[in-house]
């Protein structure tokens, strides 16, 4: 009998979910229970917290009864397009072989590979090659893509259900060959609904953004069922490090966060301290596991051993923001800006003041987030809506978000308007069957992507987008997608006009992106090993694309006035031996965002932001609060 226990790892991006899982995972190898971990992130750091090479297969990890796999998208594409397509190629004729692999080349096939090949560890498929094990701890991605995930088990289901009725068949292929995923997924639902089996643990940090993240995805999470919820508080200022003024006040606005989260959240709750430097290879995550699972709270050894270095550097002179303005202004044309990153790097604080900025500069701006966990509306501190709005107290500033739902409900509604036009009532059937796959989701979100993406009506948009896997996921779609076009209504003559038309619009999408005098990419990421490698492995994926990156912001650098004790000096040279490594990797200009002693949130706050990472203002050094 299969009595495997699950845990999820999830939360806004950058809060030290992989760290915290890692950490967990460990501690249940070394208490004697074979453990598997497994990352659902498209663009995981699993094995940089290792040290040690993973990919798309079981691998030991250094540690007794402790395994490790990446889930890879195309890899898992493309097994499960061969486990639908074998059977078949023994019954079918070569010319329905030839539509069907066409079909499994749609953009949604690589979603629902991820997801099946995720379900699978849930189900205990025999793809598992038999293996049983005590405990799977599941590192997934942002909150946002991380619900999207469990949801589709329930959504895969009963649309594989009500396609049975109907045609017989579903995006992903013939019911009756699907069969038994529905029945995967059923079980699947059932685990996730189980406390005795399944237990999500959310990690957070004491701050703002943080905890409304965290209480969204909590609520949405019940109402699928999940109900053995558990959080991690990480990141939390050691008192007695925060003698000065600046970090004195950071940590006030922590404890009042901590407070707020005891209110909120009546679950059971650990509380991990910031460290001094990074959690890579064993021994740290050990250090942090005793932390976790060992003592009552996290009282020892917050502190790690850095090698001695010289004196701070008093600046960086490897900045440019003259260098980026001129990147970002517009020259007679839309110029659009995208701002992308890991998750958590602070993407949405960047493209919020940025876009003020240019605003502030005279340019017609629209700021526009396509990752569904954004928070563009509290770093405004305004509701922002799926619709345009003006930013109040900002001239130039508009703001909108893409909502999911509404989304699919306008891109249902315009295709079958518009197939209604051309088709019998036959083909509308089959239509609107094809748009109840949960596929459709994807598929609308990115048409509303389109329609921003090709607009003339700003001088500049700045896109924040989702954290780096999902953003390259979302970018390589117009590239899969071109392919794709009128592939529901093929067998019709007339489908080759609709294609046509839609071919044309994505190629001057795909043309927009790929010109630097159109659009510009930039990647965030805070002076720290992972961010600074996972950007430059998507800087490497754009370029493979014909896309190039024109500029890189190091965010959240610590001013070296306050780094006054041994702790944040240490902290201060990690981040400085990384911000060199970036400029020399990325060979790219680059803007810092210095650490702010509060939260950015409001106009005011975000004008003083802009004025530091654009050098329109001297950053303040102020001797008196170094003390």
């Amino acid at each position: 009998m299969n009595n495997t226990q699950y845990i999820f790892f999830s939360g806004k991006g950058g809060v030290g979910k992989t760290t915290m899982a890692c950490a967990t995972t460990v501690y249940c190898a070394e208490k004697g229970s074979k453990t598997l971990i497994i990352t659902t992130d498209p663009a995981s750091n699993l094995a940089d917290v290792f040290e040690t090479e993973i990919g798309h297969k079981i691998t030991p990890l250094g540690v007794p009864n402790l395994w490790g796999m990446e889930i890879d998208p195309d890899k898992a594409t493309e097994e499960y397009r061969e486990s639908i397509l074998a059977p078949m190629r023994e019954v079918m004729p070569d010319d329905v072989i030839k539509v069907l692999e066409e079909q499994f080349n749609s953009p949604c096939t690589t979603e629902i590979a991820s997801f099946d090949r995720f379900v699978d560890f849930i189900a205990g498929d025999s793809s598992n090659k038999g293996e049983q094990y005590d405990i799977v701890i599941f590192d997934t991605a942002p909150t946002g893509h991380t619900i999207r995930l469990l949801e589709l088990p329930l959504d895969w289901s009963r649309h594989i259900e009500e396609s049975a009725k109907g045609s017989g068949n579903t995006c992903i292929g013939p019911v009756a060959n699907i069969q038994a995923n529905k029945k995967k997924y059923d079980e699947a639902i059932n685990l996730l609904a189980d406390p005795n089996r399944t237990k999500f643990v959310f990690v957070l940090q004491p701050d703002k953004t943080s905890i409304y993240e965290t209480k969204r995805s909590s609520d949405e999470l019940k109402t699928i069922g999940v109900k053995n919820i558990e959080l991690i508080v990480n990141g939390i200022l050691p008192e007695e490090v925060c003698e000065n003024v600046f970090f004195k006040k950071r940590y006030e606005m922590q404890q009042k966060h901590l407070k707020k989260i005891n209110e909120t959240f009546p679950v059971p709750k650990k509380h991990v301290y910031q460290r001094d430097g990074e959690i890579k290879g064993i021994a740290r995550v050990k250090n942090i596991s005793n932390s976790l699972y060992e003592y009552d709270r996290d009282v020892a050894g917050f502190s790690f051993a850095h090698e001695s270095g010289s004196a701070l550097k008093t600046s960086f002179d490897t900045l440019d923001s003259a260098s980026v303005m001129n990147l970002m202004t517009p020259q007679g044309q839309t110029k659009s800006i995208f701002f992308t990153g890991k998750g958590g790097v602070g993407k949405t604080t960047i493209s919020c003041v940025t876009a003020f900025h240019l605003a502030s500069r005279g340019h017609k701006t629209l700021l526009l987030t396509t990752d569904p966990a954004s928070h563009i509306g509290e770093v405004l501190e305004q509701k922002i809506e799926d619709t345009v709005k003006k930013v109040e107290g900002v001239g130039n500033l508009w703001a909108v978000i893409i909502d999911q739902e509404r989304a699919v409900e306008e891109y249902k509604e315009r295709i079958l308007d518009d197939a209604s036009k051309k088709y019998s009532d036959d083909m509308l059937v089959a239509i609107r069957e094809e748009l109840e796959s949960p596929c459709t989701e994807e598929m609308a979100a990115f048409d509303k992507f389109m329609t921003y993406a090709e607009s003339d009506e700003y001088d500049v948009i700045v896109f924040d987008t989702a954290p780096t896997g999902h953003t390259l996921r979302l970018l390589e779609l117009p590239f899969d997608y071109s392919e794709q076009v009128g592939l529901m209504v093929a067998t019709t003559e007339k489908s080759e006009g609709v294609k046509g038309d839609t071919q044309k619009r994505l190629d001057r999408i795909i043309n927009r992106m790929k010109d630097p005098e159109r659009s510009v990419f930039a990647f965030v990421f805070y002076p720290e090993s992972t961010p600074v490698i996972e950007a430059y492995r998507a800087m490497m994926d754009l370029k493979e694309a014909g896309i190039p990156t024109q500029f890189v912001v190091a965010n959240q650098v610590l001013m070296p006035e306050y780094c006054t004790n041994e702790y944040f000096t240490r902290r201060r040279m990690m981040q400085e031996k990384y911000v060199s490594h970036a400029k020399e990797l990325f060979n790219l200009p680059m803007i810092i965002m210095p650490l702010a002693d509060d939260e950015i949130r409001g106009i005011d706050s975000i004008k003083r932001a802009a004025e530091e990472l654009f050098g329109t203002k001297p950053v303040k050094k102020d001797k008196e609060a170094a003390k």
